[in-house]
């Protein structure tokens, strides 16, 4: 455990929140349990108070897990927080929602060009699980469009893009795919609107992921990284249409005023 020294600048809980998030971070490993609140307090020379303090900061940002009567516990990196972020982002802020597209450009093109690179069975099992999950929800969509068929077709489009992140091979591709599946689910919905708007049809949506998934299989890296770069141009125009002609906010579905 690295020691603070007592005349360290800075306010004292701030101070206990770098040590300790260096600590968690660089040493420790998911489910160790921290030392007790007396040998921190003793460790970075501050009353215990600023220690829990510091503990429930860092439980805040998704690094540690607090139960009662329990020392605290390092967590399994989940992307919680970074999710939680880009959730807040985008309802409050309509930039924020192209902000998101703009990430999705940089990360799922590389994502798609890795997963080609690297193709291999269970990738591919699981890129064509989930389409077939979305197939199916887009027919039951034809007989019946319901919220809860299209929010199962968009869950199914978030697995594909987390299949493809998987099939990288690159864990910190899949790490922040996975942080922005709650943002991608709920941006997918607006993005629905405006493909409807536009004329199309989840099956251009299936189609537009069948090219991707063609030149994965292929191992065409290249191809692969363009058919992403098409699809996410083609959602960027959905999404446009829906607040420029449905005049609706980023996530909540509601108009303007």
């Amino acid at each position: 455990m690295k020691q603070a020294a007592p005349n360290a600048s800075g306010h004292a809980v701030d101070r206990v929140v770098a040590g300790l998030t260096e600590t968690v971070v660089g040493e420790l490993t998911p489910g160790a349990q921290l030392p007790s609140e007396a040998q921190l307090a003793s460790d970075y020379a501050v009353s215990r108070l600023t220690v829990r303090e510091a503990v429930k900061v860092l439980a805040g940002r998704g690094l540690l897990e607090l139960s009662r009567g329990r020392r605290a516990v390092v967590r399994e990196p989940d992307g919680s927080v970074f999710g939680d972020f880009l959730t807040a982002a985008m309802k409050h802020d309509p930039k924020g929602l192209f902000d998101l597209i703009e990430v999705r450009q940089g990360l799922e093109i590389l994502s798609a060009q890795l997963a080609a690179k690297r193709k291999n069975r269970a990738g591919v099992a699981a890129i064509e699980a989930a389409m077939q999950g979305m197939r199916d929800a887009a027919a039951d969509l034809r007989r019946n469009w319901t919220a809860a068929t299209e929010s199962r077709f968009h869950a199914y489009d978030v697995g594909f893009h987390g299949a493809l992140a998987l099939s990288s091979g690159n864990r910190m591709v899949q790490y922040l795919l996975e942080a922005m599946a709650g943002p991608l689910r709920q941006s997918f919905h607006l993005s629905m609107q405006g493909h409807k708007l536009r004329g199309y049809t989840p099956e251009e949506t299936i189609a537009a992921h069948d090219r991707i998934v063609e030149r994965v299989k292929a191992g065409d890296a290249r191809g692969a990284a363009q058919a992403m770069r098409i699809h996410l141009r083609e959602t960027e125009r959905d999404i446009r249409a829906a607040q420029a002609l449905r005049l609706i906010g980023p996530l909540n579905g509601r108009p303007r005023a």
